[in-house]
């Protein structure tokens, strides 16, 4: 007897044959994706500047990080700000909303009333209290302990902002316009300074240290801190240098002298 209703089995392959079409059309679409308005995985991809050398990836044997000498820090500049903000595509803090990867803290020695300024932003911990919350694994530390946020993953929980002793992750509460393909952004998700890493992939520095040796005041000192030969690791050697809540135990990336 024939049955004009497919089998079992049928329905099996057939459901199957209708699955394979469907991702087999996704995987072909998937180099057009939308990230965040006006920013698509293909055009990341090609925005590398003519000539530029692809990086060999991070190495666990090089462990960036910064010195920032607060003597040297002028009290009135803000160049490390302006240049982050520029680099990374921030409205600058103007809003309470607005991200802002970089700013000027005020620290004040009670005794003596004496004042300091300095530059606070994500520490880069070796022991990211960050990672530890995250639950989707979003938030995340390379090879070379630069700290990074996978937007692809957050979900917007938030908890990383929580976990942060220092303040220094943001919440992207509304759509994001004028897109820096460097560092693609998204409604909804976490960010924090990523140490320019598009940057020192290149073989650049950060955006905030080559601005603030422009301005002539070389608070900053960028390199790597496991090369005793480097000279970030000789001032660190040489000289009393600080972190910032150093009774967490975080062993950060950022140190801090003067203070």
């Amino acid at each position: 007897m024939k049955h004009d209703n497919p089998t079992p089995a049928n329905d099996a392959a057939t459901s199957r044959s209708g699955r394979r079409g469907f991702l087999a059309a996704a995987a072909a679409g998937l180099t057009g994706i939308a990230l965040a308005p006006g920013v698509r995985l293909i055009e990341i991809a090609q925005a590398a500047p003519a000539g530029a050398a692809l990086s060999a990836g991070a190495s666990s044997k090089v462990r960036w990080g910064m010195l920032i000498d607060s003597n040297q820090c002028g009290v009135d500049c803000k160049a490390c700000v302006t240049a982050c903000n520029s680099e990374n595509g921030l409205s600058g803090g103007t809003l309470p909303t607005d991200s802002q990867w970089i700013r000027k803290i005020e620290i004040k020695e009670v005794r003596s009333g004496r004042k300091q300024y300095l530059p606070m932003m994500c520490q880069h911990c070796a022991e990211p209290p960050c990672v530890d919350v995250c639950p989707t694994g979003a938030s995340f530390k390379r090879a070379d302990g630069i700290v990074l946020v996978d937007r692809h993953r957050c979900i917007g929980c938030r908890y990383c902002l929580m976990a942060c002793p220092y303040k220094a992750r943001s919440f992207v509460h509304a759509p994001v316009t004028h897109q820096k393909p460097d560092a693609p952004r998204g409604m909804g998700t976490a960010e924090a300074c990523n140490l320019c890493a598009n940057r020192v992939d290149r073989g650049e520095q950060p955006a905030c240290v080559a601005a603030c040796t422009a301005s002539g005041h070389a608070a900053f000192l960028f390199g790597d801190l496991n090369d005793p030969s480097s000279e970030i690791a000789n001032r660190i050697a040489s000289y009393p240098t600080r972190q910032i809540r150093e009774n967490l135990n975080l062993d950060t990336g950022v140190r801090y002298l003067g203070i």
